[in-house]
């Protein structure tokens, strides 16, 4: 009988050792892929259409988000291509809520080129990331008619607690 007792409370040592050993670990994960982003057609020579999509990032600790500036992130349509931009926004300021300071729209070869702070604010560990895309014409040009696809790929890194 002392045996089993013995083994009973070996059990409930590790146990405790062990969830508290997976309660403190650090996390950071999206939710989910972004939403597809559709964007209103382009009607006129200098006009430009926004859309957006949203995803939750969860984070213990404080993370920086970097984009893909390859053509992989321009709208195109074979070789046609249209002047893209890209604009991120958080929920939080980093300071009462997770989240961060806007980002400007900003073209999609230098988009985050500096990465995009994150501040974790203990007890708020999501934020809503909202992705935003501006399509247009360059200037003094027309663009094909057509389907036109980009891929923006957002990663993120850890900096601190």
């Amino acid at each position: 009988m002392k045996l089993k007792v013995t083994h009973i409370l070996a059990v409930i040592v590790i146990t405790s050792v062990c969830s508290s050993l997976l309660i403190s670990q650090d996390f950071m994960y999206w939710e989910d892929d972004f939403e597809s982003i559709t964007i209103p057609n382009i009607t006129t020579r200098d006009a430009e259409e926004e859309g957006e999509g949203e995803a939750t990032l969860f984070t213990s600790g404080d993370v920086e988000i970097s984009a893909d500036n390859t053509a992989t992130a321009q709208l195109s349509l074979g070789i046609a291509i249209l002047r893209t931009e890209y604009k991120l926004k958080f929920d939080g300021d980093g300071t009462t809520k997770t989240g961060g300071p806007q980002v400007n729209f900003t073209d999609y070869d230098t988009f985050l080129s500096t990465p995009a702070s994150v501040t974790h604010v203990p007890g708020d560990d999501d934020v809503k990331v909202k992705l935003s895309v501006k399509a247009r014409n360059y200037d003094g040009q027309l663009a094909d008619a057509g389907t036109y696809t980009a891929t923006q790929t957002l990663t993120v890194h850890w900096v601190g607690p």
